[in-house]
């Protein structure tokens, strides 16, 4: 099996509703009913290891139904989005300590090399899995699984972008300031799919940063955000986006054989 185009639409729209609802409960039956970390855990991995069926299902080798094949400088920006988004983190919360914008803690202990290096396998994994699985979701699945045909970049960069925001069901109440701080993390990731031609490029950034946030966790235990804390995050996207967009050569041969 080498692609999905032959795959019905009510199999395809099936396929997202099961990885939709197995994400959706990690949080709201692992964490909000059950408050349970090992079932929260065990469903976001279900979520994931579950996307491998659901792209055998609909025609494809793998996971190619959401871009995840290993083409040529897949880990080289996996990696280096990695990396990026961590170092931009890691940068922003002692400036936002200097700006005012996030409070130190009384008390708060230095930044600790040993303490990150034992807490170092765990937030690996633990940020690696739930990243994946969102990519996957709102940005591997409506880029080349759904079978939708996306005429130009902006359209679908949209579109992935309303579909993460509209994923964080439990954030939604928070109000338009956490939809813009959503967005911004929406369109740099999806825009990263767009020009790179494979979902590795998106998981690199996400990864990071959600990889950034725990390493700045184990830096800063004490570190509370402030009112204008957000901007830091929104800033720092708008920097990955221009990166992404100037750095990042459009493959068009990569999508033209999705």
């Amino acid at each position: 099996m080498t692609g999905g185009r032959a795959a019905p639409g009510w199999r395809r729209l099936a396929g997202f509703l099961l990885l939709f609802l197995l994400y959706q409960s990690a949080e709201g039956i692992g964490g909000r009913w059950l408050h349970s970390f090992p079932v929260q855990a065990g469903l976001m991995l279900a979520a994931l290891l579950a996307a491998w069926p659901v792209s055998r299902w609909l025609g494809y080798r793998r996971l190619d139904a959401y871009a995840l094949a290993l083409c040529p400088g897949a880990w080289t920006w996996l990696l280096a989005g990695l990396l990026l988004a961590a170092a931009l983190k890691l940068a922003a919360v002692p400036l936002g300590m200097q700006l005012g914008w996030i409070a130190a803690g009384s008390g708060a202990p230095a930044p600790s090399l040993a303490n990150l290096a034992s807490a170092l396998p765990m937030l690996l994994l633990s940020t690696f899995v739930p990243s994946l699985a969102e990519d996957i979701l709102t940005r591997g699945y409506p880029y080349r699984a759904a079978g939708l045909t996306w005429r130009n970049g902006i359209g679908f960069v949209i579109a992935s972008t309303a579909l993460y925001v509209l994923n964080h069901l439990y954030r939604l109440h928070l109000g338009p300031g956490e939809w813009l701080l959503l967005s911004s993390y929406g369109l740099t990731y999806a825009t990263a799919l767009w020009r790179s031609g494979t979902l590795w490029a998106a998981v690199g950034l996400h990864w990071g940063w959600n990889l950034g946030n725990g390493m700045a966790d184990v830096f800063w235990p004490d570190a509370q955000p402030l009112a204008m804390a957000p901007w830091l995050s929104i800033g720092a996207h708008v920097l990955m986006f221009a990166l992404v967009m100037t750095m990042m050569p459009l493959r068009r041969a990569i999508r033209a054989s999705a």
